[in-house]
């Protein structure tokens, strides 16, 4: 007999795996993305299923505590404007009504605008929005494999659940996982390198005193100098703490995390991500020291929340039918094909601290179109991929992973797969044209023109 401790793997028994249920579309990942893809697809009467691993929506801007959209604005030739519409707008206003979410504040010295939120608002406002769509919701369902139906076509997805596991199915999936897990089950191409931006662990404080602390921020380099001097160690530069809607609480968005080697960790290795946790954690106990003993009105106070879970800005991009990439970013590009816009810059989280490259600003329109083509995976008929996972290069993916961006291509691949069913065509042979027109019905500014400018 084999000596068991020398196994390395092991055969599991076959076993029959009981439907869930069938759908027109199923999408995994209940993010920025993911939200807008369900709401579309239901709203382009398409039977609908999001499936999301926690036990809420919202993606990383829930459960790794971002509580902040970014990309919703564009510096359009020195205005700061709202350029993101569609879904997020019904999305917007829920959280308005609830209370929840900020106006949107000038940040990077004025050249560009963000909006902050409660988190407690974005997840009853996504539950809303996503049902009343017609969608349906399955928590705490983990996907862990694919079944092909033949070799471009997924059959059904696999998913892990408090119930066993079980198998759904699609006439067309929607990947908005943020990892790309989909897409790479089923073997789509994809990049994953070494220059994967670092991911953070976030954190909220409370018991600050808004005013002194407001008058602080443009010292917090300096009195990070000023504490490393004396022993603080920190991981990164460049930290972003801002005030959420009650003043006295404020978000950091300050730690780094990397393996021993200096590499960022992976967010798909699993010892890396766990091990990533606990780093997080002791940073941020280092950090809140430093506030307490160095920073105007953060002198009293006390850790409010640790983010669920690490903030993971980069892992798998699938390779598609176009790569987005940074000079498409810089240089403000147009596609025949877009589906929407992206006002973000170029914001790279690099070793030791950020990287910020701008399009001209103020002298170009300040975004770039969103191409259809990069939400069409190669290799795979009957799926579309949606936000961070989508098809950039690492350049171009550092300023379209934020919200903003995820919620334009999440609402594309949702009507794009509604029109696909209807037509009885896959994907990637959807007419743009009918696409476009069906996004712009619904909200959505496609960026052909510039606002103020003919």
């Amino acid at each position: 007999m084999q000596n068991a401790n020398k196994l390395t793997s092991l055969t599991e028994p076959a076993r029959e795996t009981p439907i869930w249920g069938r759908y027109d579309v199923v999408v995994l990942g209940g993010g920025p993305a993911g939200i807008a893809a369900a709401s579309a697809a239901a709203r382009g009467g398409q039977s609908t299923l999001l499936l999301e691993a926690y036990g809420f929506l919202g993606g990383m801007g829930t459960a790794a505590g971002v509580t902040n959209f970014c990309g919703l604005h564009a510096n359009v030739y020195g205005s700061i404007q709202q350029v993101v519409h569609g879904v997020v707008d019904d999305l917007l206003e829920r959280m308005q009504a609830l209370g929840g979410l900020c106006e949107p504040h000038v940040i990077f010295d004025g050249r560009m605008a963000a909006q902050a939120y409660d988190n407690a608002a974005f997840k009853l406002a996504a539950d809303a929005l996503v049902l009343t769509s017609g969608a349906s919701i399955l928590f705490h369902a983990q996907a862990v494999g694919v079944l092909m139906g033949s070799a471009n076509d997924i059959g059904a997805l696999l998913i892990e659940t408090k119930s066993g596991r079980f198998a759904v199915q699609a006439k067309v999936f929607i990947d908005c996982s943020g990892d790309g897990d989909l897409a790479a089950q089923a073997g789509v191409p994809f990049e994953k390198g070494r220059d994967m931006m670092y991911p953070s662990t976030m954190f909220r404080v409370n018991g600050v005193d808004p005013a002194r602390a407001l008058a602080a921020l443009p010292q917090l380099d300096r009195l990070m100098e000023e504490a490393a001097a004396q022993g603080h160690r920190f991981a990164r530069r460049s930290p972003i703490i801002r005030p959420q809607k009650n003043t006295t609480e404020w978000r950091a968005n300050v730690t780094q995390l990397a393996n021993a080697d200096g590499s960022p960790v992976d967010g798909t290795d699993a010892a890396q991500l766990s091990a990533a946790e606990l780093q997080g954690r002791s940073q941020i106990v280092d950090f809140l020291a430093f506030l307490r003993g160095f920073a105007p009105g953060f002198e009293q106070a006390c850790l409010l929340e640790i983010a669920p879970q690490v903030g993971v800005r980069e892992t798998r991009r699938i390779i598609g039918e176009y790569q987005l990439t940074e000079q498409d970013v810089l240089q403000c590009a147009s596609f025949e094909d877009s589906v929407g816009v992206n006002g973000w810059m170029v914001e790279e989280h690099v070793a030791g601290n950020i990287a910020l490259r701008w399009q001209d600003i103020p002298h170009s329109r300040g975004f770039n179109h969103l191409p259809y083509r990069m939400l069409l995976p190669q290799g795979v008929d009957n799926l579309l991929v949606a936000g961070r996972c989508a098809a950039m290069t690492h350049g171009g993916q550092s300023a379209a992973r934020v919200s903003g961006a995820c919620f334009v291509m999440g609402q594309a691949a949702g009507t794009a797969a509604a029109l696909a069913i209807r037509f009885q065509v896959r994907p990637r042979d959807v007419n743009v044209a009918q696409l476009q027109t069906a996004l712009e019905a619904d909200g959505v500014w496609l960026g052909r023109s510039v606002p103020g400018r003919t």
